[in-house]
C-alpha cells in the first residue's frame, strides 16, 4: 500500500483523509516538517510516498491523477507531491533542504508540498503536472477561499470529467463519433468491477480470432458473424485505453500488448477471410499477403518519419504551415483523419464488405484505399522534408539505422567496400528497383543476381549517417523489398501453400519490424545483435528467398518458406516476450490513432 503523510493544520470536516485512502493511500498525520521528513524515511522504500497539504480542497479524481499515475517518478498537483520508488531520493533530498533551510528559498510558500515542489524544479528534477482542466485542487488560505473552492467541486461533476478524459483528445471519425459515445461507459463498467486493461485487451484479441475463425467457415453465416465480431473486438480495442486512462492502470506489459495485438488481430482476420475463401474456390491469399505488406509498409512510413523529425531543430515548412491552417478549419480535420484509413475506418469497411460481398472484394477496396491513403500520406511526407531546413539529431540517425534492420551480410560489405557510392535514399531506391526488375524476369538466377545488388545497396545505404531529407524513406524501402520478394516469388511458384507459407513468413518478420519500432520509441534501442543475426537482417533473408526459390522445386520452396516461417517466428517472439515482460521494459503508451 502507498502511504499519503498529510502536513499542516487540519480542517475540521475536510474530506482529503476518506479520499487518500479510497485512492489506496495508507493515511500518516506529520505534526511538523520533520515529522513529515521522518515519515517518509520510515515508509518503505519499495513504496510509492506521497504529501499532502491537510488543507486540500479538490476533486479527487485530481488527486488520482496527481498521486497514483505509475507512469512517472515525480507528480504534483497545487498541494501535493508524490514520488515513487525512483523518485524517493530526490523526494527526500528536497524535503532535508527545506527542513535545513527554516522553509528552503520558499518561504512565502506556506504548503510543505508546494516548497518541495519548488525545490524539485530548481534541482532540476522533472515533475509531472497533469492538465487537470475543470478539476479543483487548491490549498485555500482562509475560510472564505476555502469555502470557494468547495463549491467550485461542487459545481463539476468528477466522474463526468474523468469519463470524459477516458477518451482520447485525437482519433479517427469513426471511432469519436461511433464507439467513444457509449464504449466510455464500458470502460467505467469494467473499472467498477475491477477488470484491468490487459483482461480487456486480451479478451479483444480472442473476440477478433473468433472472427477469423468464423470468417474461414467460408460461409454467409460465417462472414455476417465475422463482420459482426470484427467491430465488437474494435469497440474493446477502444475500451482496454479508456480503461487505461480512466482508473491509470498504465503498465509496461499492457503497452506491449496493445501495440502487438492490433497487429495479430488484424492480419489474422485477413488469414481467416482468405482461408474462407478458399472454402469457396477462391484463392485469395496473395490479396492477403498483399494488403500485409501494404499495411505494414504504411505504418514503417510513419514510424520513421516520426523518429526522424521529432527532435529535429529547425523543424518548419510551408507544407506544414499550410497543413496547420487547413486543421484549423473543422471539417477537413475530419476529412484529412479519415481519407488515411485510420484503423477504425479501416476495421469498419472490412467488418461490412465481410458481412455484405465476398474475401475478394473485400481485399481489392482495402487495397484500394490503403494504396490512395499510403500516396496520400508519403507525399505529404515528402513534400515536407524537401521544404523544411531541418537539422536530424544523432539519435534519430541512430533510430533510422535502427529500423533499417541491416543484418551480418550487409555489415561485412560495408567493410569490404569503403568509399560511400551516393546518397543513401539514392542507393537504397537503386538497389531496390534492380531487385524489382529481376523479381520479374524469367531468368532463374536473375532474382538472386538482383538480391546480391540488393545487399550491396543496403550496406552502402547504411555508410553514412541517415541524415539527409529523404533518408527516412530508406527503412519503408527496404521492407517493400524484403515484403515483395518473398509475396512475388510465392506468386510465381504457383502452388498449393506457398502463398499461405509466405504470409506466415512476413508476418514473422512483420512482427520483429514492428517490436523494434516500440523499443526505440520506448529509448531501449533495437533488438539485441545477435537476434538481429540469427535471423539474417533484411538483405540477408532477401538473399536467402531468391536462393532458395532457384535452387528448390515449387513444392520444395513451400516447405523452405514454411520452415524458415517458424524459425523466425520463434526467435523473435522469445526474445520479444523475455524483454517486455522484464524489469527494464519501456511503457509505450500510444495516444494516436494508428494507420
Amino acid at each position: 500500500m502507498s502511504t499519503a503523510i498529510l502536513t499542516g493544520q487540519p480542517v475540521p470536516g475536510s474530506s482529503i483523509e476518506g479520499d487518500l485512502r479510497s485512492l489506496g493511500f495508507d493515511v500518516r498525520v506529520a505534526a511538523d516538517a520533520a515529522d513529515a521528513e521522518r515519515l517518509v524515511a520510515e515508509a518503505p522504500c519499495e513504496q510509492r510516498v506521497a504529501l499532502v497539504d491537510a488543507r486540500f480542497v479538490g476533486h479527487v479524481h485530481a488527486l488520482r491523477l496527481g498521486l497514483t499515475d505509475p507512469r512517472f517518478p515525480l507528480a504534483a498537483v497545487p498541494g501535493a507531491v508524490t514520488a515513487q520508488p525512483e523518485g524517493r531520493v530526490t523526494l527526500t533530498r528536497a524535503l532535508a533542504r527545506d527542513n535545513s533551510a527554516g522553509g528552503g528559498t520558499a518561504l512565502a510558500v506556506d504548503s510543505l508540498p508546494d516548497r518541495i515542489v519548488t525545490a524539485l524544479a530548481d534541482d532540476g528534477a522533472e515533475v509531472y503536472r497533469p492538465e487537470l482542466g475543470s478539476l479543483v485542487a487548491a490549498v485555500p488560505a482562509d475560510p472564505q477561499a476555502r469555502n470557494e473552492a468547495r463549491q467550485a467541486v461542487a459545481d463539476v461533476d468528477d466522474d463526468a470529467v474523468r469519463l470524459k478524459s477516458a477518451v482520447k483528445s485525437r482519433d479517427g471519425f469513426f471511432t469519436t463519433h461511433f464507439i467513444s459515445p457509449y464504449s466510455r461507459y464500458l470502460a467505467r463498467w469494467c473499472a467498477r468491477r475491477g477488470l484491468t486493461p490487459n483482461q480487456v485487451t486480451t479478451a479483444s484479441l480472442i473476440t477478433a480470432l473468433i472472427a477469423a475463425a468464423c470468417a474461414a467457415t467460408g460461409t454467409r453465416g460465417g462472414f455476417i458473424a465475422a463482420g459482426v465480431l470484427l467491430i465488437a473486438s474494435f469497440v474493446l480495442d477502444c475500451t482496454d485505453g479508456q480503461l487505461a486512462r480512466y482508473s491509470l492502470q498504465y503498465s509496461t506489459l499492457g503497452a506491449w500488448l496493445d501495440a502487438t495485438f492490433d497487429r495479430a488481430k488484424e492480419y489474422a482476420y485477413y488469414a481467416g477471410l482468405a482461408l474462407g475463401a478458399a472454402r469457396g474456390g477462391d484463392d485469395v491469399w496473395a490479396l492477403a499477403l498483399g494488403a500485409m505488406v501494404l499495411q505494414t509498409c504504411r505504418h514503417v512510413v510513419d514510424f520513421s518519419f516520426n523518429e526522424a523529425n521529432h527532435d529535429a531543430t529547425a523543424n518548419t515548412s510551408p507544407t506544414a504551415a499550410l497543413s496547420d491552417k487547413l486543421d484549423s478549419v473543422g471539417w477537413t480535420v475530419w476529412v484529412r483523419r479519415m481519407i488515411v484509413l485510420p484503423i477504425g475506418e479501416r476495421w469498419a469497411m472490412i467488418a461490412v464488405l465481410t458481412a455484405a460481398t465476398t474475401p475478394r472484394i473485400t481485399f481489392y477496396a482495402l487495397l484500394i484505399g490503403c494504396a490512395f491513403a499510403a500516396t496520400y500520406t508519403t507525399a505529404g511526407r515528402v513534400l515536407r522534408s524537401l521544404t523544411r531546413k531541418a537539422r536530424r539529431t544523432d539519435r534519430a540517425a541512430q533510430a533510422l539505422a535502427d529500423l533499417a534492420d541491416n543484418g551480418p551480410l550487409a555489415g561485412l560489405l560495408s567493410r569490404v567496400a569503403r568509399a560511400p557510392l551516393g546518397a543513401p535514399f539514392l542507393v537504397a531506391l537503386a538497389g531496390t528497383a534492380v531487385l524489382a526488375v529481376a523479381l520479374f524476369s524469367d531468368v532463374t538466377w536473375a532474382p538472386v543476381a538482383g538480391a546480391v545488388v540488393y545487399a550491396i545497396a543496403a550496406a552502402q545505404a547504411l555508410y553514412r549517417p541517415l541524415k539527409g531529407a529523404l533518408d527516412w524513406l530508406v527503412p519503408p524501402l527496404f521492407r517493400a523489398a524484403e515484403y515483395g520478394t518473398v509475396l512475388i516469388l510465392a506468386a510465381t511458384a504457383d502452388v498449393n501453400g506457398a502463398l499461405p507459407a509466405a504470409f506466415g513468413l512476413v508476418a514473422a518478420v512483420a512482427y520483429h519490424h514492428y517490436d523494434t519500432v516500440y523499443r526505440i520509441r520506448g529509448n531501449a534501442g533495437a533488438p539485441p545483435a545477435w537476434l538481429v543475426r540469427a535471423i539474417g537482417g533484411h538483405e540477408g533473408r532477401t538473399l536467402l528467398v531468391t536462393v532458395l526459390a532457384a535452387l528448390l522445386t515449387a513444392s520444395q520452396f513451400t516447405v523452405a518458406l514454411t520452415v524458415l516461417a517458424v524459425a523466425v517466428a520463434l526467435l523473435v517472439l522469445v526474445e520479444s516476450i523475455r524483454f517486455w515482460v522484464s524489469a527494464g521494459a519501456p511503457a509505450v503508451h500510444d495516444e494516436g490513432e494508428p494507420a
